[in-house]
């Protein structure tokens, strides 16, 4: 699977952090939120531990703008439609999930992955809104994102084994 754009569901603190991550680390990124001052929040937020980073000299300022040139805003969960693989980071509420992920199955291409940032939610219950669960997958960020190196990646009864190779190898 070739993954070059990442669609993030959600511009909180866990949402932002994966869109950092991911446009830092070289991918572009969509990131989803309901509402533009949620963004502009978030991507300020963004740009100031980017730049942290530069004062630390731990990277570039030219690394840094390039990362944050990789992100693109939308309040229309239709710009996932571009995405080829798309993570959701909204807050622990099964009905919102839900809605999410029937949306997603929807706009997305059938062979795009569709993952869950869930701490307490099963990844089959969620899975059971889309079409095909194979592809689904929860993906568990640590906090803060860019700072904590690791990702618990959680199967559902349905997740397959292509899911799961491309989720571990992103």
């Amino acid at each position: 699977m070739d993954i070059k754009k990442i669609g993030v569901i959600g511009a909180g603190q866990m949402g932002g952090g994966i869109a950092h991550v991911a446009a830092f680390t070289g991918y572009d990124v969509i990131l989803n939120d309901i509402d533009d001052a949620l963004l502009e929040k978030s991507m300020a937020i963004i740009a100031k531990n980017l730049q942290r980073g530069v004062e630390k000299e731990k990277f570039t300022a030219e690394e840094k703008d390039a990362a944050i040139a990789r992100i693109t805003t939308a309040t229309d969960v239709g710009a996932m439609a571009d995405a080829d693989f798309v993570v959701e980071a909204v807050i622990e509420k099964y009905d919102l999930k839900a809605g999410i992920f029937a949306n997603l199955d929807k706009i997305c291409r059938p062979e795009i992955i569709l993952a869950s940032n869930t701490s307490t939610i099963s990844i089959t219950k969620i899975a059971s809104n889309v079409a095909e669960p194979s592809r689904v997958i929860g993906m568990h960020f640590m906090n803060p994102v860019p700072v904590l190196k690791l990702v618990e990646v959680i199967r559902g009864i349905a997740t397959s084994d292509a899911t799961l190779n491309a989720t571990v190898e992103l």
